[in-house]
């Protein structure tokens, strides 16, 4: 084991596998000359030379449409967004073509690409820069939905995902491209479709995914200090969703709260909270809460900002209402 940024080991992923397999390449904007917008592609292009990590122009339509053909023909494609709120371009792409190439080729043609960026706020973005977009994307029956933050599930993910027949969409941050965690020397894969448990717990249960986990960990420390232990669900895949590690851990704890960056309605924490009510409501001792981003634009005064997002403030007030516990 040894310590690698998020971006690093988003690096090695790729590297890995495109000395694997020929086939695999990686385009988007300056993801070459420029080393990667946020530096994940450093040293690539002198590594693979200008066929295989690809600066394209500032045209997400276009650059993904390519990616899907290409996938199509035999190639594994890895397409990078600066950011996914660039990307609602490139929506047609991934979802009239990539999505449903499977179905409506009758299975004749398969669609092994991977699209990738930051999703979510980094800070003071505002409204056109600050989008959370895996409920979105969930939504869409073809693709599969990948977000997490922790370096080595990272790494691991992303290989699965590269070698995955399925188009896949991979959700990161922009602000913890510098997040570091332990990640193993040695090869190894994550399977795509199966949550982890970041921390054990008896009384709660907390449910979220990428930087929200750690905003989670952190009300679960201040939760033990009261004497409430909060086990905490870290999804990494949206779609497929893991709800099976979702409600055991439910008849375990009895109580819910799921935190999620995005917008309530319509959202992954509101499909969670179906889930849980469809498979676990005889255990459930208090209603579901979900602790969501704010049900409007994204504000750019940072006062503002700090009101719109979940924090483990919330977070604990949630909990505190499920276990019927003075505030």
């Amino acid at each position: 084991m040894r310590e690698l940024t998020l971006r690093d080991s988003l690096r090695e992923a790729m590297s890995e596998e495109m000395r694997r397999d020929e086939s695999v390449f990686l385009m988007g904007e300056e993801v070459a000359e420029y080393n990667g917008a946020y530096k994940v592609s450093k040293g690539m292009l002198d590594e693979f030379g200008p066929k295989r990590v690809i600066d394209t122009p500032i045209a997400e339509l276009g650059f993904a449409g390519i990616g899907v053909g290409a996938a199509m023909n035999g190639l594994r494609p890895i397409v990078e967004f600066m950011t996914w709120n660039f990307a609602v371009l490139a929506f047609d792409q991934i979802i009239n073509n990539a999505a449903k190439t499977l179905a409506q080729s009758a299975g004749q043609f398969k669609c092994p690409i991977v699209f990738r960026g930051p999703s979510g706020t980094a800070g003071q973005l505002a409204q056109q820069h600050s989008q959370t977009f895996e409920s979105w994307l969930a939504n869409v029956p073809g693709l599969k939905v990948i977000s997490c933050i922790d370096p080595a599930d990272a790494k691991g993910l992303l290989k699965s995902a590269i070698r995955d027949d399925d188009p896949i969409c991979m959700m990161e941050s922009e602000i913890m491209y510098a997040h570091k965690g332990m990640v193993p020397e040695e090869e190894y894969l994550v399977p795509i479709g199966t949550a982890a448990v970041r921390r054990v717990g008896t009384d709660v249960t907390i449910v979220s995914f990428n930087k929200m986990t750690l905003v989670a960990l952190e009300a679960a420390e201040e939760l033990e200090k009261e004497g409430i232990s909060a086990e905490v669900i870290d999804l990494r895949t949206i779609r497929p969703l893991d709800h099976h590690t979702i409600v055991r851990s439910v008849q375990k704890t009895n109580r819910l709260v799921v935190v999620d960056e995005s917008w309530p309605f319509a959202g992954v924490s509101a499909e969670i909270a179906y889930e849980v009510q469809k498979y676990a409501f005889d255990y459930l001792d208090a209603a579901v809460t979900r602790i969501n981003g704010a049900d409007t634009s994204m504000p750019f005064a940072p006062t503002l900002v700090d009101a719109y997002l979940p924090n483990p403030a919330k977070v604990i007030k949630g909990v505190k209402e499920v276990m019927y516990a003075k505030r």
